[in-house]
């Protein structure tokens, strides 16, 4: 079959009914249009010049206009005819048609159906839908380019994470105008005493002691930009590691990027990226409570555990606040506690409760050793233990909880004196179990002592004169 070249005139075969000046309008606003008769046999057919992908097809009048359908659209195309015969202002809604010439030519056209006269013609005024398919065919090839360069992408990512987290040498990727962590390995992150969610996307400099952010910028553009290898020498700000940090400049999508490795001053110290895997492993899996505290008792970082047992969500639930806000004593057991370990050296027992945000309490034994490294002090670290389990005191450990002795001398009063006189005597064993417990808990600290139990250092030692404490205990 041959294509109609664009002409000036449009190509007719057969006749069209007379329809006057909208003979016009149909043939120049259709880029097809068919008359059929009865027996949907072709009687006339007007291509649009616009439409040269049509090409001529005068061939079609004379012939069956299910012929040159393909065998859906000639369903399609029959339940419409039957719809538009039934239907009283003859009319019917629009349908897309897909014709076929010669077996290897097929072609989309949406027709609107109308019925002609009396004797059942029917006028078909179609619109090449070609043009559209094709952009739709675009479309679609566009899409499954995108999607295919998409999961490439992922894949690449994919691979960047892998050979990121395997890799042995521990290194950062920073972004030189914000300063900031783009991405950073286990390796490194272990290196620095934090893990790599923790530190990506921090400012590099608040992750080393002492240094400024616009120093210490232009110390490592400055080393990487000389001509020899040249490092820049810094302080771990989370276990005062000193390192050396070589950076080097690379440019990726356009946009310039350092790669800076890690260099331990101290490799032949026990503490290799080994030991250091290991140890992050035991810090995330262990079932006591680990708080890593600074001098003044803020919380810096704290495992799972300790999340649990104060009922926080996440790390920074709880990070940059007073330990004292986790202890039911507040901030009498904190300064016992940082007071201790600090002149005393671990403490390996500390009885306290720990309370939740939603005020849970927890009996807690707590361990706490001052931490130090070459650069400077770290602050504390505790290990917290939930002995609630051990608290729970059956009837004769309750009865015990007051001297067999104290419970004797008030029972001698019995009979003896009026109800009055017994309760405050009972009130007098207790008053005295009190104050040795604060004494005790707190070392002989008269100060803590009295803070603890809500008195004046004065009173607390007229009570103990009272109570013939003063003897047994040592001043501060």
């Amino acid at each position: 079959m041959t294509r109609q070249s664009r002409t000036s005139e449009r190509m007719r075969a057969g006749g069209l009914p007379d329809v006057g000046s909208a003979g016009n309008i149909l043939e120049q606003s259709s880029d097809i249009a068919v008359y059929m008769d009865a027996g949907d046999t072709i009687q006339g057919i007007s291509v649009n010049p616009e439409s040269p992908a049509l090409g001529c097809l005068d061939h079609w009048v004379g012939r069956p206009f299910k012929n040159f359908l393909t065998s859906d659209s000639a369903i399609k195309f029959t339940d419409r005819l039957a719809e538009l015969s039934k239907s009283a202002d003859g009319a019917v809604r629009a349908i897309e048609l897909n014709h076929m010439d010669n077996a290897t030519w097929e072609f989309p056209v949406r027709y609107t159906l109308h019925r002609i006269g009396d004797a059942g013609e029917v006028l078909l005024i179609g619109r090449d839908m070609q043009p559209l398919a094709e952009v739709q065919q675009r479309l679609v090839h566009e899409q499954l380019a995108r999607e295919r360069d998409q999961q490439l992408l992922r894949s690449e990512q994919t691979l960047f994470r892998v050979v990121l987290e395997q890799s042995e040498t521990p290194f950062i990727i920073v972004e030189p105008e914000k300063a900031r962590i783009r991405n950073i390995n286990s390796a490194a992150a272990s290196l620095l005493g934090s893990n790599p969610d923790t530190l990506t996307g921090n400012i590099m400099s608040q992750t080393f002691e002492g240094r400024r952010r616009g120093e210490f910028m232009e110390a490592m553009q400055s080393a990487a930009n000389a001509e020899s290898a040249r490092t820049v020498e810094a302080v771990s700000r989370r276990n005062g590691r000193v390192f050396n940090l070589r950076p080097m400049f690379f440019r990726a999508a356009g946009e310039s990027l350092l790669l800076c490795v890690i260099e331990p001053t101290d490799d032949n110290d026990a503490t290799g990226p080994e030991f250091a895997h290991w140890l992050a492993s035991l810090y995330a899996a262990s079932a006591d409570a680990i708080v890593l505290i600074d001098g003044k008792g803020f919380v810096r970082e704290a495992n799972e555990a300790f999340l649990v047992m104060v009922d926080a969500m996440q790390l920074r639930d709880v990070q940059d606040q007073s330990l004292s806000e986790f202890l039911m004593r507040g901030s009498v057991d904190l300064k016992l506690l940082l007071e201790s370990a600090a002149k005393k050296g671990p403490i390996r027992h500390y009885s306290a409760q720990l309370k939740s945000a939603f005020g849970n309490r927890t009996p807690v034994d707590i361990s706490i050793s001052r931490l130090r490294q070459r650069g400077g002090e770290l602050g504390f670290g505790l290990i917290v233990r939930d002995v609630s389990s051990n608290q729970l005191p059956d009837v004769e450990d309750a009865n015990a909880i007051v001297s067999e002795e104290a419970m004797r001398n008030v029972m001698d009063l019995v009979g003896t004196a009026s109800l009055k006189d017994l309760v405050s005597a009972t009130s007098d064993v207790v008053e005295k179990m009190c104050i040795e417990t604060a004494v005790q808990i707190t070392n002989n600290n008269r100060v803590a002592a009295a803070q603890m139990l809500g008195l004046s250092r004065q009173s607390l030692y007229v009570k103990l004169r009272k109570h013939g404490l003063v003897n047994s205990d040592k001043d501060d």
